[in-house]
Formats: C-alpha cells, structure tokens, sequence
C-alpha cells in the first residue's frame, strides 16, 4: 500500500477525510473494526494523538463508534438503536417502537428537474421510485415516497422490499452497499388529501408533517430523496439540538 501522508491543515481534519475515502472505498465494511490508533498512526505518519481526535470526530458524527476494551468499528444500520437516528418519531405516550415497512411500489422511471436537483444527477437519468407505508403499533403512521439513483440501486425489486426484515437503511448497506451517514431534512405542516387520509386512517384535512429529506452516503453523496407525509395524532416528531 502506498504511503498516504495529509497536506493540508488542520492535520486532524486532513486524517479524518482519509479515513472517509477508505470506508468510501469499501476497505473497512459496516461493524468491521478499524486498525488501531497507532496503527492508522503509522499508515499516515502522523501522532497517535492526530488519529485519535479524527476518530472522535468521525465517532461524533456516527461514521465509527468506538466500544470499550474492544476498538472502533464502522458504525452499521444492521444496529437496531441506528434506526431512530433517521426515524425521528416517539409515542406521545411512551418511548420509541420498532416501525414495520409496508411496500406499496418500486418503479423504474427518469429523474425530472426536481428529482435530479436532489440526488445531484442530470435530469432524464434513471431513478428507482419507492412507495411505502410505515405502521408503529400497527397502525399506518407515515407515508413515504422515495427517489433513488438508478445506477446506485440496480437490482431493487418489489420482492426485495416485502422479504426484508430488517430497516430499509440496514437492507440498502447489505444488498447494495451504501450507508446513509448523514440527512438533512425539511419540515412543514400540510394538510391531509383524501387519499393520504384513507391510508393513514385520519380524517381529510387532518394536519400532517410534511419531511422532505435528502440522504447522504460517505463523501457527501446524495443517495436518497424522500417525502413522506406523518400522523401525529399519536407520536411526536423529535429532535436533539447540541
């Protein structure tokens, strides 16, 4: 392996985007553990005390997670607490529960100006359109509508969606390689449309959140742009501000 020696200050953040472009390489996959401290140390030609703050930087971003006595390892959606990190919703009267996927549609369509804005592709390109409701409890509490590059997710498939047991992020990490590491999102209040109301089991014009998200993969790639549609009759939208 060539000698991989940053060039740019600060030293930390240079070792930081290196690491980045291993895990975006695929050298180290999901759950794995990283080489240790000294080693990464060595690799770069840098102090282990440069390594160790670029690893807490990555760790505070959930890219790694370091575990006590055992090293750090690639942070994985295969984890089931990784779900409420993307899934933001808690019961007004409890605490998180385990959502179940309902596939609706996966299509095959062209990426329109909005769609490629987004997913930061050129418009005509081929998508993957997916369509799901997920039920907490049981009972139907969002609607989603999700974009995907065509060429990122070849392959995805009706069947592939109903079979999957685990999280959708999890089922995108271990059939098509790509890990969401961060989501920017935007939220409003809408009102329910008959349709959506039906699905949702609301009453029409029933107030909904309106979450448009963008997802990113490692390097700051777009990979996902959804719109989904939330009852709050029963749960809360929550977010944690540091």
């Amino acid at each position: 392996m060539a000698h991989e020696s940053p060039t740019f200050s600060p030293l930390y953040r240079q070792i930081r985007n290196l690491i980045v472009q291993a895990l975006e390489a695929g050298e180290w996959q999901p759950g794995q553990a990283i080489p240790s401290e000294q080693e990464l140390a060595l690799r770069f030609g840098v102090s282990q005390g440069t390594v160790r703050k670029a690893i807490d930087e990555l760790a505070a971003e959930n890219i790694l997670v370091r575990r006590q006595g055992k090293g750090t390892f690639v942070s994985t959606h295969q984890d089931p607490r990784a779900v409420f990190r993307f899934l933001r919703l808690k019961a007004i009267n409890g605490g998180p529960v385990l959502p179940k996927s309902m596939p609706l549609e996966c299509m095959r369509g062209k990426a329109g100006q909005e769609a490629a804005r987004n997913l930061g592709i050129a418009p005509g390109s081929q998508i993957i359109i997916v369509r799901r409701v997920l039920k907490l409890e049981g009972k139907p509490v969002v609607i989603d509508e999700m974009y995907l590059p065509g060429d990122v997710f070849q392959g995805l498939s009706i069947e592939q969606l109903k079979d999957w047991q685990g999280s959708l992020y999890s089922l995108f990490e271990s059939r098509f390689g790509v890990r969401m590491v961060r989501a920017t999102e935007k939220v409003r209040a809408v009102a329910a449309e008959r349709a959506v109301a039906e699905v949702l089991g609301v009453a029409e014009n029933t107030p909904l959140l309106s979450v448009e998200r963008v997802a990113y993969s490692y390097g700051d790639k777009p990979v996902e742009w959804r719109r989904g549609l939330y009852s709050t009759a029963d749960h809360f939208y929550i977010n944690e501000l540091s």
